[in-house]
């Protein structure tokens, strides 16, 4: 069977999410193309994220290769399915490696997933964007779909423990394709791109079952407690200093 191991995976992860009662409100699957290259544009609010994203593309019977640090595929445990479901590795060293490889698998027909973002937002609102979307989605001429996810941050996110009681609600909504870009203009397109996925996050915060005042997973502005986006700037700085002095001290350990 093709990509077996990816459909193996997604076997065992629904009898998972089964386990853990989740409560999923997927909208938009009709925009996942049936055939044919798509980037998918997610925001990045939990460590799970990858796993949700690809609920769309389930729904539709197609697969999402995703791009993720080269370290997950090195990793004797997740390195062989990693490399089995036909992930993109990124050597964030050498980046262009994994760009030129994922626009040959959209120009293949496939469906590649990446986080504008980059990393998590810990405010749980959109960050600042990277133009590799729209790089990317112009260079192999395939339309952009933009994903949300809320919900999932509840579970495994930055600064908080896990939580896999049962009974979460979990929400997915494919926001529809964007024309293929031109890339003449990468700041006005990634600018477009946010906006819409801006659009869909306000519309699936509003209509998640729960917002309860105060609560750590929601932004400031509907009400909660998770930190502005810039004291999440902040602390994303602080992690990225904490990392960098962390890796001198593990050269100098080493020399």
């Amino acid at each position: 069977m093709r990509d077996l191991p990816y459909r193996v995976v997604n076997r065992f992860m629904l009898g998972v999410f089964k386990l853990l009662g989740l409560r999923f409100d997927i909208r938009g699957v009709e925009n996942v193309p049936l055939t044919g290259g798509a980037v998918i544009a997610s925001n990045h609010v939990s460590y799970l994220d990858f796993i949700f994203v690809g609920l769309g593309g389930y729904e539709r019977d197609r697969l999402v290769r995703f791009m993720a640090k080269k370290s997950v595929f090195t990793s004797k445990i997740s390195g062989p399915w990693m490399r089995g479901m036909k992930h993109i590795p990124v050597d964030r060293e050498a980046g262009a490696a994994a760009f030129a490889e994922a626009v040959t698998a959209l120009r293949d027909g496939e469906l590649v997933g990446i986080f504008p973002e980059a990393t998590i937002s810990r405010s749980f609102e959109l960050k600042e964007f990277k133009s590799g979307v729209v790089r990317m989605a112009a260079e192999a001429g395939v339309p952009v779909v933009p994903v949300i996810l809320w919900g999932t941050q509840r579970l495994y996110t930055k600064d908080h423990p896990r939580d896999f009681s049962r009974g979460k609600p979990v929400a997915v909504t494919v926001g529809e394709p964007f024309a293929p870009p031109s890339g003449a203009n990468l700041v006005a397109e990634t600018g477009r791109l946010k906006a819409e996925m801006a659009r869909l996050l306000d519309e699936t915060i509003r209509s998640y079952p729960e917002m309860p005042p105060g609560a750590w997973w929601l932004p400031v502005s509907y009400g909660g407690s998770a930190p502005t986006l810039q004291a999440a700037k902040e602390l994303d700085s602080k992690e990225l200093r904490s990392r960098a002095a962390a890796r001198v001290a593990q050269r100098r350990a080493a020399s």
